[in-house]
């Protein structure tokens, strides 16, 4: 899963991603990754419109961006 934060930050590539916090709530975001370490990533977070440090084990899903298709 590292290997795919890492991607996303040296391309600047839009993740999105299913995050259970310490409390046990499950949301799903849109996120920028900015940064990575052993265990956390710092990433821009859509949904909350502000700069958030996950921890790498809370992350259920992670995967590009969905681009919705109209009219098809």
């Amino acid at each position: 899963m590292k290997g795919i934060f890492l991607r996303a930050a040296s391309n600047e590539e839009m993740l999105e991603m299913i995050y259970q916090d310490n409390k046990g709530n499950i949301s799903q975001r849109r996120i920028k990754v900015l940064s990575i370490s052993d265990e956390t990533f710092r990433a821009y977070c859509y949904v909350r419109r502000q700069q958030r440090t996950f921890l790498i084990k809370n992350v259920l899903s992670v995967g590009p961006e969905r681009k919705i298709r109209r009219g098809a």
